[in-house]
């Protein structure tokens, strides 16, 4: 028979065990809990750098490299906080604080918010035209800087290279911007009408990366623009993330290769061969996100026969505000409209 003593003995050997059972399930328990996560951190990670690795593959860059592997990883965290300022910002703008100054500038005087960037698209032997446009509506000089302190807005004629690099042609239109100083001069992009679809992305490109501005606006070089009209349209679309302004037309599209407007993938467009609705080519405007969408999917963007085709097509399959604006519509001038055609 047992005793007492051995009874209790055996009982403080029996809770122990519990005790140091659950101890033991409670430490197996943390573990599993941490590597699972930091299973989930490096598939996250993995799957990060295989997006990477894929989107430089496609855009002909070489492999992600251990540099740039420890670089993507250093700035996931900052990634993260500056999603979370943006989303701070969107939310202060819904309120209607929409800045007209950006601070960002370590300390230094604020610069006056962009509302507009305005790519005038001109070619080879117009320089009459440009020259009627400086006159009518298109400041010059000291004025074309006082236009962007004073409205927010810039104005560029857009123009590409000549086809026989560093010609004549390049040369006079180099003479003519050390005179004015009012050209974006599309380097990588050659100017010929074949190439205007290309080149108005081209434009939208490189007016995104370099000017930050809350739209940017496409007009031919054959259109007369109030610019105090225009501010005040933009101005009244501040709030809207993802629009799309303009003179919404659709039109047939021609399949014969002998007409002066043949589309030659025609056939995209189904039985009826009629375009989808965009705005007319003259002028119209797109919102910072849609010209951010641009640049950077411009390797995958498809171009058509038409830049007005061109950029409506690249939105169609996305969240944006279609704004059919008839002031927009250059084919007569009435009181309060944006733009008259010549």
């Amino acid at each position: 028979m047992r005793s007492r003593g051995s009874q209790n003995r055996l009982s403080g050997n029996s809770f122990g065990s519990r005790v140091s059972a659950l101890i033991f399930t409670m430490i197996a328990t943390m573990a599993t809990i941490y590597v699972a996560g930091r299973l989930w951190q490096d598939a996250q990670s993995r799957v990060y750098l295989i997006q990477q690795l894929e989107k430089r593959t496609s855009q002909g860059h070489s492999a992600v490299s251990v540099d740039d592997t420890l670089k993507i990883i250093s700035c996931r965290e900052q990634q993260k906080k500056l999603s979370a300022l943006e989303m701070e910002l969107s939310a202060a703008r819904k309120e209607g604080f929409v800045p007209k100054q950006l601070s960002a500038n370590d300390g230094k005087q604020p610069t006056k918010k962009i509302l507009s960037v305005i790519g005038v698209m001109t070619t080879f032997g117009r320089k009459t035209n440009r020259d009627a446009i400086r006159k009518a509506w298109m400041p010059s000089g000291a004025s074309i800087k006082n236009l962007a302190e004073q409205k927010g807005i810039i104005v560029r004629f857009v123009i590409g290279r000549s086809a026989n690099r560093g010609d004549s042609l390049d040369k006079e239109i180099e003479k003519e911007n050390s005179q004015t100083n009012d050209f974006i001069i599309l380097n990588d992009q050659v100017e010929a009408v074949e190439e205007n679809a290309k080149k108005t992305k081209s434009f939208f490109i490189y007016a995104v990366d370099n000017w930050d501005a809350e739209f940017y606006a496409k007009v031919n070089d054959d259109v007369y623009v109030n610019l105090d009209a225009l501010g005040g349209v933009l101005t009244s679309h501040l709030a809207k993330p993802r629009v799309y302004i303009g003179c919404m037309k659709s039109g047939e599209v021609f399949s014969e290769p002998t007409h002066k407007w043949h589309e030659p993938d025609w056939w995209k467009f189904g039985d009826g061969k009629s375009y989808f609705r965009h705005a007319s080519g003259e002028v119209y405007v797109i919102s910072k996100a849609l010209a951010q969408f641009i640049s950077i999917n411009r390797f995958i963007l498809r171009t058509y026969a038409h830049d007005d085709v061109s950029t409506g097509s690249w939105f169609i399959g996305l969240d944006v505000m279609h704004i059919d604006e008839n002031k927009f519509c250059c084919s007569s001038w009435s009181a309060g409209s944006i733009c008259a055609g010549v």
